[in-house]
């Protein structure tokens, strides 16, 4: 393997060189956990890599197959149903060290936020889907800039307590849903150790190639942790090294030695970016300030044979969706129409016709 076709083993690895026939949840799964602020584009991240419509996948998040919560990084990320429990147990405590700094800039100690998750509790109990809006109305807590932080830090203290998660959409507005009314507790549980190397393993096993740096990144978790984990998983996994760093990845990766030429539109904070520490295998230096800002913007990119060459948008119209581009370098015209039978799948996606203008 050479640096060079680093980006070819990642569309393998997460599931962009060949349309899946696996569900949405299933992809969810296998990716472990999946960045997902930007709602719209998040479930695109999901379709873009299998067979299904949007509304399938809205399906899935609706009927709690695909759990939308805070989790590593102190973002919004999807997770499985099936591994929702034991991720929150590995990185709740940590991540709820940040929520907890940010509520007491508003006067809201430890004490003060478990005392709002009995009364968030008592809101939602019995199925009772609220939007944060509606859960600070009941708490008395009124709109504001300043309030709107503080209804932030609360929210993902109940979440990262394991109390709540996203429930099912109100239109389009995201609700809150008690997290065990959604999904029922598992019965085993993983000591620290067990779920960090569980971790670290579908990471590499889906992200790899990849270095521990990487992994870092991605799991929030301190490069000295991280490298503990590694060391527990790594007979599992081949590596290789290529300008002194070592690269990880899944044992059968090899076999996919075949190359194709491919073009993807993905979506803003897709994980074939965003997930890696360091991205010049997948696209240039120069390129990086017009596909993400420093402080962590990422656009929707269009990915020729594993490299980012521009960007997109969409605006979503009464009977057809139009589309945007951006090429770093402008491609001719022939290779303009090659490219942009990428967006094809999208169209399926969306179940309506795509403009692109």
């Amino acid at each position: 393997m050479t640096h060079q076709e680093i980006s070819h083993y990642r569309l393998v690895s997460q599931k962009l060189y060949e349309t899946s026939s696996n569900s949405p949840e299933e992809i969810v799964k296998h990716l472990c956990a999946m960045q997902a602020q930007d709602y719209a584009m998040a479930k695109w991240a999901i379709g873009s890599r299998c067979e299904a419509t949007e509304a399938a996948i809205e399906k899935a998040i609706n009927s709690a197959q695909i759990i939308r919560t805070h989790i590593l990084r102190p973002t919004w990320h999807f997770v499985s149903a099936e591994d929702i429990y034991w991720m929150l147990d590995l990185s709740g405590p940590q991540v709820q060290k940040m929520t907890i700094s940010a509520a007491k800039k508003y006067g809201y100690d430890l004490k003060m936020l478990n005392q709002i998750n009995s009364q968030i509790e008592k809101l939602l109990a019995g199925n009772n889907h609220l939007t944060r809006d509606e859960i600070m109305q009941e708490l008395n807590i009124k709109k504001g800039s300043s309030q709107d932080f503080l209804a932030a830090a609360i929210m993902k203290h109940a979440e990262l307590d394991g109390l709540v998660c996203n429930g099912k959409m109100k239109g389009k507005q995201i609700t809150y849903a008690l997290l065990e009314e959604r999904v029922s507790k598992p019965k085993t549980k993983f000591t620290k150790e067990e779920a960090l190397a569980k971790l670290a393993l579908r990471y590499f096993e889906s992200h790899g190639p990849a270095t521990l740096l990487d992994f870092s990144w991605w799991s929030g978790f301190p490069p000295t942790t991280c490298k503990l984990a590694l060391s527990a998983i790594e007979l599992q996994l081949n590596s290789v090294e290529i300008e002194n760093q070592i690269y990880w990845f899944k044992k059968d990766i090899s076999d996919e030695t075949h190359f194709r030429e491919s073009v993807h539109f993905l979506p803003a904070f897709d994980e074939i970016l965003i997930s890696y520490k360091s991205r010049e295998a997948s696209i240039l230096l120069e390129h990086q300030s017009q596909a993400f800002t420093n402080n962590g913007i990422f656009k929707p990119i269009i990915l020729e044979n594993g490299k980012v060459i521009g960007t997109w948008k969409r605006t979503i119209k009464k009977d057809h969706a139009k589309i945007e581009t951006q090429f770093f370098n402008t491609p001719e015209s022939s290779k303009k129409e090659i490219l942009f039978e990428g967006i094809k799948a999208f169209e399926n996606y969306l179940g309506t016709k795509v403009v692109i203008e």
